[in-house]
């Protein structure tokens, strides 16, 4: 049996903010979250927030970044660039986890229905999630092809392609309030072919 590692004092609050700023920024939006209803539902005072946590804009970034983390997205599933076929096989299941999470669809429909009157939260959302994760692929693409098995001689395109193609139909109707129970049992299989797919177009013959 394998003990979870026990989390200070410091960690634990800072764990409990974050989730708490969370459940708020999903329920009532950035603008009408405020660091005080963040104290209060974590359970601390507002300064422990500020001090982990210098202004809501740092809090609201690391809301996305841990969201990303939860899910394993992150340094981790890009170690090594020479198992390209399984790495990038379990970060598309991974993200593929974290784009259709209901979490992750609420931020982004509140950054799209505010675009117009804060365009700074829609500019925190993409630089903590959407462009944090393709700058990791963008990168391992790179590594990968050093090593000359694969050719993405466009990486941040290549990065791209492969995560708009694993949003698939199932984000699209996320975003649009529909139902998507009668598309989860291929769900797998789609994001399975569409990294095979990937993969051997950018092979190197």
């Amino acid at each position: 049996m394998i003990n979870s590692p026990v989390l200070s004092r410091s960690e634990q609050k800072r764990g409990q903010i974050l989730q708490a700023a969370k459940e708020l920024f999903c329920e009532h939006g950035f603008p009408n979250t405020s660091m005080d209803e963040v104290a209060k539902l974590a359970g601390v005072s507002k300064q422990t927030v500020y001090s982990h946590f210098g202004c809501k804009d740092d809090l609201f970034v690391a809301s996305i970044e841990s969201k990303c983390l939860v899910h394993g997205v992150n340094q981790e599933v890009f170690a090594d660039p020479k198992a390209p076929e399984q790495s990038l096989m379990l970060f598309a299941k991974h993200f593929g986890e974290v784009i259709t999470s209901p979490e992750a669809v609420t931020v982004f429909k509140a950054c799209v229905s505010q675009a117009d009157t804060h365009p700074e939260i829609s500019e925190l959302f993409y630089s903590a999630g959407p462009q944090h994760i393709l700058g990791l692929l963008r990168d391992y693409l790179t590594r990968v092809s050093l090593l000359g098995n694969y050719q993405f001689t466009q990486p941040h395109d290549c990065a791209v392609r492969l995560c708009l193609m694993i949003f698939g139909e199932v984000r699209m109707r996320l975003d649009l309030g529909l139902d998507v129970s009668e598309l989860l049992d291929g769900r797998e299989r789609y994001i399975n072919e569409t990294v095979e797919m990937f993969l051997r177009a950018y092979k190197v013959c």
